[in-house]
């Protein structure tokens, strides 16, 4: 696998410049500005008592040289320890408000990221794998922290900088000058450094988000792996990633630990200069040998702010490269697009498809192409067809998971792109053909579709599938945990809860997409018995593989490569010796009791 095989960014990356990631960084701050103030006025302070420190300390020397008194001597230790104290006090309160704000920050961030990933539409989750998003929202927020912080200290040693300059030009401009024309060079490196950095760190980053969606996936995949005993060829696979994120970290190590040493070499340089014109300047008494160890220790505290600076530099272009990802995240605009929000209001459930063009992705084959279908509220439909013929689809359009391209899609006349999309949402009931269930109880999971409603609710809502006896055959009943991704239960039970928790919802418009094709024939009849009173009253769409839902519906119509070819009820499709025969013979005809195998001979 090469070096960057795979790590390309992402369809919706952005490129900021660094003024404007620091502009957006700066927005973020902004709200807690008082404790940005506070950290401000501690750095100068610590920049000062660090500053004075040496200046005390070189004025003893040149005082202890003409006059050596045991006061003196204490009075500059004591002065020194003061010092030393309230830089310490200053630095402490300094820590702990930056970090309460960029805590903060942060935490604000975070929540930003994670409310654009839920307002995404399906097709970003279809394109883009689960473990690449996560990695933007938990990794690349937390390294968002660290460019904070180190904003924070760059302030700090800025401040140190300008004051240890002022410091040094009053006490000798010609050695002041010699120390500070070093700072351009020190400076001019860590700029031609940065456009390297950044790749780096972006390569780094995307590696890293690699690994977490490869782990996620084969998670997710854990039990399918084992059954093909691919356990062997996953692991494989694990380690091209992990061998090449492994080379692109040690690259970006490589990138930023050439800095350092070039910058320490110039420091170096500017000592070794400082100490040969200042000790010669002292030796002919130009400067007191006092000023000379001030110029000293003013090199080193000059220069090592620069040289941090730059040795950071690594952790701040991760800082940005990471704020980067989080923006493109959250700047990414939806596909599903609202025109208006519209109050929705109890919908009576009409709706009609106008001439609907749609195809998931661009580049991809038309799904339905100027398809028109009108289902009368209260009726329920099935929907039968071969595998692609774009049944799902319309559940998704009906749902708005997607965007269609063309055409116009009416929900009691009004159209769909008008609507709140959450108050529309809140009206359908969409029952999947492999539920997902989250961590809690059956009890949690079946409340999901109404978390206003009572314990009382939720057990009628229970109780109305097969009269509730599925339950019995639960350890805790309502009560029982379902696992992760309801593991401890069964498909057909999983799917009674998905059944129930939108009996408790009581949508206007219920959507079955293949809701019983994986559960048992006696589960079935469970259901089958509460769907009975369920559909009455609502428009139903359901897409169906078994004999009894589609019996039961008012129409019937059969979809091929999107479009109708076929309509009626099951009678009447049957007499016309088309397609719906076909299927009929094909999947549905021994689902019937009246079925006799040797019939088909």
């Amino acid at each position: 696998m090469g070096l960057t095989a795979g790590l390309e960014a992402e369809e919706y990356d952005r490129t900021y410049s660094d003024v404007e990631l620091v502009r957006r960084i700066v927005a973020y701050f902004r709200p807690h500005w008082r404790k940005v103030a506070l950290v401000a006025l501690m750095v100068s302070l610590v920049s000062l008592a660090s500053t004075i420190t040496p200046i005390v300390i070189s004025r003893s020397i040149d005082l202890l040289g003409g006059n050596p008194q045991l006061q003196l001597l204490l009075a500059a230790a004591a002065v020194v320890t003061v010092l030393g104290a309230l830089g310490w006090a200053f630095n402490f309160v300094q820590q702990r408000y930056a970090a309460r704000a960029v805590g903060e920050v942060v935490l604000a961030l975070r929540e930003d990221a994670f409310q654009a990933v839920m307002r995404r539409d399906l097709s970003f989750f279809d394109q883009h794998a689960a473990g690449r998003i996560v990695s933007r929202v938990t990794s690349d927020t937390q390294d968002f922290a660290t460019v904070v912080t180190l904003t924070v200290d760059l302030l700090s040693q800025l401040v140190l900088v300008v004051v240890i300059s002022a410091v040094m030009l009053n006490q000798n401009v010609r050695l002041a000058l010699i120390t500070m024309t070093l700072g351009p060079i020190v400076i001019a490196i860590a700029l031609a450094f940065r456009r390297l950095a950044r790749h780096a760190m972006q390569l780094a980053q995307r590696s890293t988000a690699s690994v977490n969606a490869t782990i996620q996936e084969t998670i997710s995949g854990i039990a399918v792996a084992k059954n093909f005993r691919q356990e062997a060829a996953i692991y494989q696979d694990f380690q091209a990633i992990n061998e090449q994120a492994y080379r692109v970290q040690v690259r970006r190590m490589m990138v930023f630990g050439s800095i350092f040493p070039l910058l320490n070499t110039v420091s170096g340089v500017g000592v070794a200069i400082i100490v040969y014109v200042g000790g010669l300047m002292a030796i002919n008494q130009t400067i007191s040998v006092g000023e000379w160890y001030l110029f000293v220790q003013g090199l080193t505290i000059f220069f090592y702010p620069l040289t941090s600076i730059a040795s950071f530099w690594s952790q701040f272009q991760q800082g940005l490269a990471a704020s980067e990802r989080v923006f493109a995240l959250i700047d990414d605009e939806p596909q599903v697009v609202q025109t208006a929000q519209e109050p929705v209001g109890r919908l009576r459930g009409a709706i009609e498809f106008e001439d609907v063009t749609f195809n998931y992705s661009t580049g991809r084959n038309t799904v339905l192409e100027a398809f028109s279908l009108t289902i009368p509220a209260g009726e329920t439909l099935a929907i039968v067809g071969h595998t692609g013929a774009g049944k799902s689809s319309l559940v998704k359009l009906l749902m708005r998971f997607y965007e269609f391209q063309g055409g116009r899609l009416l929900i009691d006349g009004r159209d769909i792109r008008t609507l709140d999309l959450a108050d529309y949402r809140r009206q359908l009931g969409l029952v999947p053909q492999a539920p997902f269930l989250f961590s809690g109880t059956v009890a949690d999971n079946i409340r999901y579709g109404r978390p206003g409603a009572s314990d009382a609710e939720v057990a009628v809502a229970a109780r109305q599938l097969g009269d509730g006896s599925w339950l019995e055959d639960l350890p805790q009943g309502i009560n029982t945990d379902v696992g992760e991704r309801g593991a401890r239960l069964s498909l057909g039970q999983r799917q009674l809860v998905a059944l129930a928790r939108v009996l408790l919802q009581d949508p206007a418009i219920l959507l079955l997409d293949e809701a019983t094709a994986s559960i048992d024939p006696i589960t079935e009849a469970q259901v089958q018995a509460a769907l009975a009173s369920v559909l009455s009253g609502r428009t139903s769409i359901i897409i169906a593989h078994r004999l009894s839902t589609v019996r039961a519906a008012d129409r019937i119509i059969v979809l091929r490569n999107g479009q109708i070819i076929e309509e009626g009820n099951h009678d009447d499709l049957l007499a016309q010796d088309g397609h719906y025969a076909e299927l009929y013979t094909t999947y549905f005809r021994h689902q019937s009791l009246d079925y006799q195998p040797w019939e088909a001979v």
